[in-house]
């Protein structure tokens, strides 16, 4: 029987999440979540299982609520990079999750290289 569109991409999620656990190297990971409406990105840490930083256009103070395009991704991405060297994280790796490197999480992930974030 054919799996659903839910379970593919969980597969998906999942196949992406443990090739990139394989080259972390206790580095944090930079986790991309987009819905129909937001964007959002956690900062991880594996290794103690916390959350270091985390960004989203949910936040009040961006006022990009509901707004899922590629200026306001490019703007959560900055704002990562930002919180991220304030916990002094420089070096991370990527997790696009089970979503195509392209657009909007492409825009992100620039973002944050350009915010000085190394992936």
């Amino acid at each position: 029987m054919a799996n659903s569109k839910r379970e593919l991409f969980l597969k998906r999620r999942l196949r992406v999440r443990n090739k990139l656990r394989k080259m972390a190297n206790g580095r944090a990971r930079l986790s991309v979540f987009r819905s129909n409406k937001n964007i959002s990105v956690q900062l991880i840490d594996d290794v103690q299982g916390v959350t270091l930083a985390s960004a989203s256009t949910l936040e009040k103070d961006l006022g990009l609520a509901g707004k899922n395009n590629v200026e306001a991704a490019a703007k959560v991405g900055a704002l990562i990079a930002e919180r991220a060297k304030a916990k002094g994280v420089e070096e991370c790796y990527f997790d696009r999750g089970a979503f195509l490197f392209h657009g909007k999480v492409k825009a992100l992930a620039d973002a944050a290289r350009e915010g000085g974030l190394k992936f």
